[in-house]
């Protein structure tokens, strides 16, 4: 399947695997590319620049396909050494990046003399042209039922990906709530070139996460996730446990007045434990709505391969006997 995606990045399916804290390492970015998806590394789960330098070499030694590595740009108490993280990925030959939160414009001009391509998670369709306008190479349209921020607008995809097929040029995949094959066909209907799978990746063999997490994920239903941080003006989509009510029941009793001190022991620095030694309902956690179509813990391999078979039976069976009914 050829799309603008594929073309762009070099990859044989238009499957993307966002970057993800304490899960986009080296071993599943690597197992994705190998299965013809791009993988992703995320760059600040790497306390330091030479931490991300070594990780991209292994990553390297796993895989001869394309991948990319995530850099965030959220508010943080102390703001990490973003041109120090660049030059990490320029030389370890990356050459794509995965850019989200707030805008990577300071960091363009690094980031395309390097001859890096760029695409920025965005949740709005004004976000989306102003990554375009910056010089992104490709957006990824993220829409209200992803896990992690989904920003403000509240507008889920099969609104918010269509609104940006009218508006912009540049390639677009479908963020937020992706997870199988149905998914990968409404979104290449609705605008999209590919998709972005986060939480649906957690749940495979290669994911390095506790066993925890990928329990929690398969036995969660699309009622299991919650809001929080909306009083912050920062929502995340979480997956709900008794801290997670406990942030809310703070919320609630404090409204406009919650600060980040409030919440700060069940929000902050909670994902080692989380993805490393199982402790999920230590805090709050990153998880989208797609955790209701989650059922099963395979390969990379068997579920990339997977959805793009079922996907091709569907646009050549169901939708072809539509079409010529």
């Amino acid at each position: 399947m050829k799309t603008r995606i594929t073309e762009l990045f070099g990859i044989k399916h238009p499957i993307i695997q966002g970057g993800m804290h304490y899960v986009g390492f080296a071993e599943l970015a690597a197992a994705v590319s190998n299965a013809g998806g791009l993988g992703i590394i995320t760059g600040l789960t790497q306390k330091t620049p030479a931490d991300l330098a070594n990780e991209i070499a292994r990553c390297k030694d796993m895989t001869d396909k394309p991948f990319g590595v995530n850099l965030t740009f959220l508010p943080s108490f102390t703001a990490p050494p973003y041109p120090e993280y660049i030059e990490a990925i320029v030389k370890g030959g990356v050459k794509i990046v995965e850019t989200a939160g707030r805008s990577p414009e300071a960091y363009m001009p690094a980031l395309k003399d390097a001859g890096i391509k760029v695409i920025h998670k965005c949740t709005s369709v004004r976000h989306s042209l102003k990554a375009e306008k910056i010089g992104c190479d490709a957006v990824s349209v993220d829409g209200f039922e992803c896990g992690g921020h989904p920003g403000e607008d509240d507008i889920p995809n099969m609104i918010l990906l269509p609104r940006a097929a009218e508006e912009l040029t540049i390639p677009f995949v479908a963020s937020g709530g992706m997870g199988n094959a149905q998914q990968l066909v409404a979104a290449l209907a609705l605008g999209a070139d590919g998709i972005n799978m986060g939480t649906r990746f957690m749940v495979t063999k290669e994911a390095p996460v506790h066993q925890n997490v990928k329990d929690a994920i398969i036995a969660a239903t699309e009622l299991d996730t919650r809001l929080i941080m909306r009083p912050l003006r920062n929502t995340e989509r979480v997956l709900d446990n008794p801290a997670v009510e406990k942030v809310l029941e703070i919320e609630r009793e404090k409204g406009a007045n919650t600060k980040i001190e409030d919440i700060v022991d069940l929000v902050g620095g909670v994902y080692p434990k989380v993805m490393q030694e199982g402790d999920v309902g230590i805090g709050a956690w990153s998880c989208g709505m797609v955790a209701g179509l989650i059922h099963d813990n395979p390969t990379c391999k068997e579920l990339i391969d997977r959805i793009m078979n079922e996907a091709e039976e569907i646009i050549k069976g169901r939708l072809k006997a539509l079409a010529s009914a």
